[in-house]
């Protein structure tokens, strides 16, 4: 009996912080030889570049098909347990503060370091790199964000392939805009309430599917380790770092800046608010390495909804509404520090005075302007909003595309933390937090099985007896 129990042990997988770690050194080492293997004669790449581009990109497309029907879900699960809306408004205002409180925060990093270090001035990019960006963020695109483009909010694209004059295939796409599924969900659930009584068969059929997607998701997060393998080996066989010499003074500006969100700004926040910062990091890291390899903030936001409920402690009824929402428009490294440290940095490489007034609008664009461009993609798009409400040269965008994929790494990383900061800072502050578990949990914990009630509907997180049932009251 010792010797079979002494076999399992040593039999016994690392744990998966271990798992995730080995899998970013594999990964790094196979992206380098890929990238000493180079392209092939016809200028394609190679077969060890193609392997790890299919498998970290399979990974995140399983991630992202998720997406819709968790937020949907869930949302509409919390809805029926929360039974009322004035405290669910409360603490949804509390989200968008401390939301713009730490934008706040982040932006005047990035005006720091940009008049700091002046990186539009010590930099060797020519202005022959500058290039007009195929699409720009607009005031308005909050607003046609919200408005559903069918029931699920999905959006699909066709293109054709020509070959000379003729059509030589059709291929398409299906994506969807998590903001308009929030909504969407928001108002069915609130529909469901009214109805009352005859809504039960609808919120309980919501409940099973919600129930499944949460073990589908469980056999997707499993997978991690392998997706981080191929993710961080693709981006270091496809980008390299040649790219950064030009722009080194940017780029090291930018990582700087979100260090000293992610090691000053978000701690000072927890300290004050009473946390631990080693236990947030600790149970906040499976999404925030995920975020910076996978550069997609969508695409980690199951996993970063599943360690927020797990091992940060929140309420899955608050959580479940919070995390899309940051995913959507939490933006502290897209959003904030990048779009005023380019802002800053094309107006001194074209050698444009900025006001005082100017860098108040950056403050304003960069808090405010990612919920205007909430539902779109890249940082791109904020930089381009707020150049142009500023005045500047949209053609500054071009000179910072080459070194783009490598500061999108750090910017998601960031991003991610962030939208695990809030819902944990709220959900502290309003007395519904799980201190015990926070304090507890690590990443192990995401592979823990669901414990259910006797209806079968997944156990919430809750820290008091009564914590469970603390968002519904006003």
């Amino acid at each position: 009996m010792s010797t079979t129990t002494s076999s399992r042990r040593r039999l016994r997988a690392p744990s998966f912080t271990v798992q995730i770690l080995l899998a970013l050194v594999l990964g790094v080492l196979l992206g380098w030889w890929a990238l000493s293997i180079g392209q092939t004669p016809e200028g394609e790449p190679n077969g060890l570049t193609v392997a790890l581009d299919t498998i970290g990109g399979a990974f995140v497309s399983l991630l992202r098909a998720t997406v819709p029907p968790l937020v949907f879900t869930a949302i509409v699960a919390s809805i029926a347990n929360l039974r009322g809306v004035a405290n669910a408004a409360r603490l949804a205002g509390q989200t968008l503060l401390w939301f713009a409180v730490t934008a706040a925060a982040s932006v005047a990093i990035g005006i720091g370091l940009g008049l700091l270090m002046k990186p539009g001035i010590n930099t060797s990019v020519g202005a022959d790199a500058a290039a007009d960006p195929g699409r720009t963020g607009s005031w308005l695109d909050f607003l046609s964000g919200l408005i559903p483009a069918n029931f699920l909010g999905l959006q699909s694209s066709v293109s054709l392939e020509r070959a000379g004059d003729e059509i030589a295939g059709v291929s398409g796409s299906l994506s969807f805009n998590v903001l308009q599924i929030l909504v969407m969900a928001l108002v069915v659930g609130i529909a469901a309430l009214k109805v009352g009584q005859k809504a039960e068969p609808f919120l309980s059929v919501n409940r099973s599917l919600l129930a499944i997607i949460q073990k589908v998701l469980w056999w997707i997060i499993r997978l991690a380790p392998l997706g981080t393998l191929g993710l961080v080996g693709r981006a270091v066989a496809t980008y390299g770092w040649e790219s950064l010499a030009p722009l080194g003074t940017f780029a090291a500006a930018v990582y700087i800046g979100l260090a000293l969100v992610l090691l000053v700004v978000y701690p000072i926040v927890l300290k004050s608010n009473g946390l631990s910062v080693v236990r947030f990091f600790r149970g906040a890291w499976p999404a925030i390495q995920l975020g910076f390899v996978s550069r997609s903030s969508i695409g980690t936001l199951p996993v970063t909804e599943r360690v927020v409920e797990r091992n940060l402690g929140v309420p899955q009824s608050y959580a479940s509404f919070a995390v899309p929402l940051g995913a959507t428009t939490k933006m502290d490294g897209c959003a904030s520090i990048y779009p005023a440290l380019a802002a800053i940095f094309v107006a001194q490489f074209f050698g444009i005075e900025l006001a005082i007034t100017d860098y108040l609008l950056i403050a304003f664009v960069s808090v405010v302007g990612s919920a205007a461009t909430a539902g779109l993609t890249g940082a791109i798009v904020m930089l381009t909003l707020t150049l142009s409400t500023l005045g500047l040269p949209l053609e500054g965008v071009g000179l910072l595309l080459a070194i783009d994929p490598i500061l999108d790494m750090g910017r998601t990383a960031t991003n991610v933390a962030g939208q695990a900061l809030v819902p944990t800072i709220v959900a502290k502050r309003e007395g519904i937090l799980d201190v015990e578990q926070y304090d507890s949990a690590n990443a192990t914990d995401l592979f823990t099985e669901d414990v259910e009630h006797a209806d079968g509907a997944p156990q919430e997180v809750s820290g008091r007896p009564e914590a469970a049932a603390a968002p519904v009251r006003s």
